[in-house]
């Protein structure tokens, strides 16, 4: 699996002009799922989400964690980390997981997440989604469960 993941002081997901997520201080996680990809790499992920230390301490350092600043996420579902561009013109998605299997994943990493106590709102899964965020820093990192 990998993310992009970006501080935020506010982020939002519509779907058809309706806001179907919203956050204010947290991480919007942008999560695309690989074929191979199992519950291994998404318990990665939400332990890594959850406990990478981002956040801005008392001294202006990156020594908290989400867990510390009680922050929220909003994940959303985004194949098109896996696309490949270095032959030809048109991005390659062959690497991506298909459609019901990336659906999967995607849902155990937010229950995952809520489960250890994360405020997470997500997107909806597969439709065409307008996302507005304020990034925090800038702050974005990428994370690979695969690079583990």
């Amino acid at each position: 699996m990998k993310a992009v993941i970006q501080r935020v002081t506010s982020a939002s997901v519509r779907v058809e002009g309706k806001t179907v997520g919203q956050i204010e201080s947290g991480l919007l996680v942008l999560l695309g799922v690989a074929k191979g990809d199992g519950e291994t790499d998404g318990r990665y992920l939400v332990e890594k989400i959850r406990m990478l230390r981002i956040f801005s301490d008392e001294q202006g350092k990156m020594n908290r964690s989400l867990v510390d600043n009680g922050a929220s996420v909003l994940l959303v579902s985004q194949f098109t980390l896996l696309g490949k561009t270095a032959k030809g013109r048109r991005p390659s998605f062959d690497e991506a997981a298909p459609p019901d299997e990336a659906k999967r994943l995607y849902e155990q990493v937010a229950e995952g997440l809520r489960r250890e106590g994360t405020h997470v709102e997500t997107g909806l899964f597969a439709a065409h989604m307008e996302v507005e965020l304020l990034n925090d820093g800038p702050v974005t990192f990428v994370l690979d469960s695969r690079e583990a």
